[in-house]
């Protein structure tokens, strides 16, 4: 397959991935939202929202969406696909299926070889900070919410369960149903609470999807009767490494250690040991 060469990224991992595997000439374009790495504010922006002939206008041979998108604006997606262009919808569930997206990513784009080496790297780093969590006696009990204002967890095998049980956590809405077939879960009041003498430390991911403050967590009704809240055991981590299929979901499990157990996770160490 020729590998595509102008390609407009919808989705913030996509184009954090695709700069990862030096593809930085090949995108002509990325979404609104996008922020990291900060090269793409030099980009041309582009929107689900947008007229399709914008996208016409630039000649990509490929657009990356993801399912969300594929599914809200399917009149954009079909416009662009009968002018043409190939539109790929990617967007993995889990750690496993973050691999083959890697690997996809690097199909597509004729950077099959840095796509190995991608997944081979993060695979190598994960192994090394497993032999330092293996040997954790009594591993901390974590509650990790995913969306405040609904009571919304993760589910089981959901990158920031992975994050969280790879530093060595232990999750204690391990029971906690997906919704709408996604890995965030809705995990009621009742729930957490039942939990909460078993809770040493309260985790919350920050961003666009749960804009929240430990004040906010801390005076949650109820919330008191929590043991991480009494110990003031309440963190925020950024959403962005902890919830996207990204390498830098290495720097989340990192974090996630780094509050857990200071001692293990002194990160010039790790880093100097890499």
């Amino acid at each position: 397959m020729k590998p595509f060469t102008r390609i407009i990224s919808l989705y913030g991992a996509h184009t954090e991935n695709l700069y990862h595997l030096g593809l930085e000439e090949q995108i002509i374009g990325v979404s609104i939202n996008d922020s990291f790495p900060l090269q793409v504010e030099k980009k041309p922006k582009f929107s689900y929202h947008d007229d399709p002939e914008k996208f016409l206008a630039f000649m990509p041979d490929l657009v990356l969406v993801r399912p969300m998108i594929d599914n809200g604006y399917p009149r954009l997606m079909s416009r662009l696909e009968k002018s043409g262009i190939t539109v790929v919808s990617l967007q993995p569930c889990g750690i496993n299926e973050m691999y083959d997206y890697w690997l996809k990513l690097g199909v597509l784009t004729g950077k099959d070889l840095q796509a190995q080496k991608m997944m081979l790297d993060f695979k190598k780093k994960i192994h090394h900070i497993k032999t330092k969590t293996l040997k954790i006696q009594v591993k901390k009990k974590v509650y990790f919410q995913a969306i405040h204002t609904r009571m919304k967890t993760f589910t089981q095998g959901a990158m920031p369960i992975f994050a969280l049980e790879t530093a060595g956590g232990i999750n204690v809405a391990w029971d906690a149903k997906p919704s709408r077939n996604t890995n965030i879960a809705v995990y009621g009041k009742e729930q957490i609470l039942a939990k909460g003498p078993q809770i040493d430390v309260f985790l919350s991911q920050k961003g666009v999807m749960n804009a929240v403050s430990i004040k906010q967590i801390k005076n949650e009704p109820g919330f008191g009767v929590i043991k991480a809240v009494k110990n003031n055991q309440i963190y925020l981590i950024d959403e962005n490494i902890v919830s996207r299929p990204v390498p830098r979901l290495y720097k989340g499990i990192i974090a996630i250690g780094t509050i857990l157990y200071p001692d293990i996770f002194n990160q010039l160490k790790l880093t100097k040991e890499l």
